[in-house]
């Protein structure tokens, strides 16, 4: 029998949806055992809830590591289908205030759920480094008031934001960034998912250079990209998309700041920059990373490094580009007048 027409747009909407949708949450993993790194974590987490003996937790590190991951498929490990019912999740960057934690935390934690298969319900509070003093202060009380049937879960990039009376009420989890050799399996999963047709040098940069041990970065440049290129994604196609600098670029603006004289230098660094439309930060970066390689007397190094660090620091303050960009050819020129003495 043929489909009606409801029937077939209804499946054309749901596949539009799916297609549509950012490869980071289509990805998510939504259990435990689908999680590919920090498997110590992972098996605590594991044993507590067999045990039935999960604690508060804050959950720390650098951003796409997999915290909130984590947490959310602990939760429906937990809860299974009662997960929306058991579970309230806050991002603390939107609700950051003292009202939220009086009204939707201590509404959702003084309520129980009996019909549940367990009684303990989760409050997972994103982004907890956001949180206001006041904020951090009256929560500190609620979980001490409502522990018997409700666990609180905080995540964050930075701990020393969150006071230290509610770090003492949790038990933390550092969350380091990913090897590229944890990236890899599932990233070879995600393009073959997806019919992506992709060389290995360019894996190797995504999972290196451009990703940095960040799986939210490396699925959001793999996303983009394979929109942008969609029959190959390249080495070079993968800088392009992102506007970071080709490391052939790179390697020219190094060799002419070491050599070339001010002038010649200046223009090289301008004329690429201009041409390619790269940031300064960026720049910045590649070559932070290039002196760090090469094998120059600690004192250069030194030099050049803080010289570098001071130029970030002024361009994130919308400085003149032009202006520091010359102050970046004036340190490698000034830098070469030590190693000469």
């Amino acid at each position: 029998m043929e489909e009606t027409m409801p029937t077939k747009r209804l499946k054309r909407s749901k596949e539009e949806t799916t297609n549509a949708q950012p490869w980071v949450e289509k990805y998510r993993p939504s259990t435990l055992n689908e999680l590919v790194a920090h498997k110590e974590i992972i098996g605590v987490i594991k044993r507590l809830i067999a045990e039935d003996r999960l604690p508060h937790m804050l959950l720390y590190g650098p951003p796409g590591t997999g915290k909130t991951s984590t947490i959310t498929a602990a939760a429906k490990d937990m809860y299974g289908k009662n997960y929306g019912a058991m579970t309230l999740e806050l991002n603390a960057s939107d609700d950051r205030g003292i009202d939220v934690v009086r009204n939707q935390i201590k509404e959702f934690a003084a309520t129980r759920r009996l019909w549940a298969s367990s009684g303990t319900k989760l409050v997972i509070l994103d982004e907890a480094d956001m949180m206001t003093n006041d904020a951090q202060f009256a929560l500190r009380r609620v979980i001490e008031k409502y522990t018997a049937n409700t666990r609180f879960c905080l995540v964050c990039n930075y701990a020393n934001k969150i006071i230290p009376a509610l770090q003492s009420r949790c038990t933390k989890f550092r969350f380091a960034p990913l090897a590229p050799d944890q990236i890899r399996a599932r990233l070879g999963e995600i393009v073959r998912a997806e019919n992506i047709t992709m060389d290995e040098r360019a894996i190797d940069a995504l999972l290196g250079d451009l990703g940095r041990g960040d799986m939210r970065r490396v699925l959001n440049i793999l996303q983009a990209t394979s929109v942008a290129y969609p029959d190959r994604i390249s080495y070079d196609s993968l800088f392009l998309v992102t506007g970071n600098p080709l490391p052939s670029d790179v390697d020219a603006i190094y060799v002419s700041l070491l050599n070339d004289s001010f002038a010649t230098a200046r223009a090289t660094v301008a004329d690429l920059a201009k041409t390619r439309g790269y940031a300064l930060p960026d720049l910045l970066t590649r070559l932070a990373d290039k002196v760090l390689t090469t094998q120059f007397p600690p004192h250069f190094k030194a030099h050049l490094l803080e010289k570098l660090a001071d130029l970030e620091y002024r361009a994130s303050f919308a400085t003149s580009d032009n202006l520091q960009l010359s102050a970046l050819v004036a340190a490698f020129v000034g830098a070469r007048g030590l190693q000469s003495d």
